[in-house]
């Protein structure tokens, strides 16, 4: 059997700390637990070499006889001393240790580091979390403007949500306990739920605030009057003002998007006035404007 390098097998240097070993062995024993992967036989050999290399180097005596006589390292005094008997100079490396891991060693410290419980000599049941489920949902402005409930299908399962007024684009929402089935009794993961809401043609929303432009006849922005536009919160009638200048913004206080989560509360609604030109004038109408033309200062 070819020497295995511990150090190798958990990813680690031979300068390592405790705390570095412990730390690449947890990660390593979550991914290649036999009861995360029952049906995985690569996965469950490199389970029983990362527990062979931890039972090793997470012990400060068995690390230091192993970093001094290599794959002798149980019987390395032994080794030495013949060694020295026979005058040949001392040698570290070499063939592994044989033997087949004894799982049951390792049982208590993985119960230890997984809150899991040991049952005889088989190996410890660790408990795991399980896995978060990620989705993307789309609705539109007018649906993100009211508080309304939805039904999403993750992974063959029906998901009832009620999704709050105000939510943003790109905003995520979490779920607590509808993602995967946690294992040997842990804990469910968590569904997070990405939005994605798009802009109106001639409705941008900025945060709470919306904006949004109007068209005025000429005569409407000379004379002033009154204009009726629709919004997503219903219909709002303008007081145009005489002489209204192309361009001309005006704000509606608490006419824009509702706040998340706070009911009652809305952002404001800008709107800027486009000022139409009339076209495709009568004989009549041109003499008229020319008449106003000579009138005007």
């Amino acid at each position: 059997m070819s020497f295995i390098d511990y150090y190798e097998v958990l990813g680690i240097n031979k300068n390592a700390t405790e705390d570095d070993i412990k730390k690449a062995y947890r990660k390593l024993a979550r991914k290649l637990h036999p009861d995360l992967n029952p049906n995985d036989k690569n996965a469950h050999a490199k389970f029983q070499k990362i527990n062979e290399a931890n039972e090793v180097l997470s012990d400060p005596v068995k690390r230091k006889k192993y970093d001094q006589y290599g794959e002798q390292w149980e019987h390395g005094e032994e080794y030495e001393q013949a060694r020295k008997a026979q005058g040949r100079p001392k040698d570290g490396g070499g063939q592994n240790f044989s033997g087949d891991f004894d799982e049951s060693n390792f049982s208590d410290f993985f119960a230890s580091m997984f809150g899991g419980a040991s049952e005889g000599s088989s190996r410890a049941q660790a408990k795991f979390r399980g896995q978060d489920f990620h989705s993307e949902l789309a609705i539109t402005l007018e649906e993100a403007f009211t508080t309304h409930a939805r039904t999403l299908k993750i992974h063959d399962k029906n998901v009832r949500i009620n999704i709050p007024a105000g939510i943003e684009n790109g905003q995520t929402i979490k779920l607590k306990g509808f993602g995967g089935k946690g294992v040997n009794g842990g804990p469910d993961g968590d569904l997070f739920i990405k939005f994605s809401i798009s802009n109106l043609p001639n409705v941008k929303r900025l945060g709470n605030d919306l904006y949004t432009s109007v068209d005025l006849d000429l005569f409407n922005a000379i004379l002033g009057g009154e204009k009726i536009i629709e919004t997503l919160s219903g219909k709002i009638k303008l007081i145009v003002k005489p002489e209204t200048q192309n361009g001309t913004k005006i704000r509606l206080k608490g006419k824009g998007f509702p706040v998340y989560k706070k009911e009652g509360e809305f952002g404001d609604l800008f709107v800027t006035y486009h000022i139409l030109i009339p076209t495709n004038l009568t004989e009549k109408q041109i003499e008229l404007f020319k008449e106003l033309q000579n009138i005007v200062p």
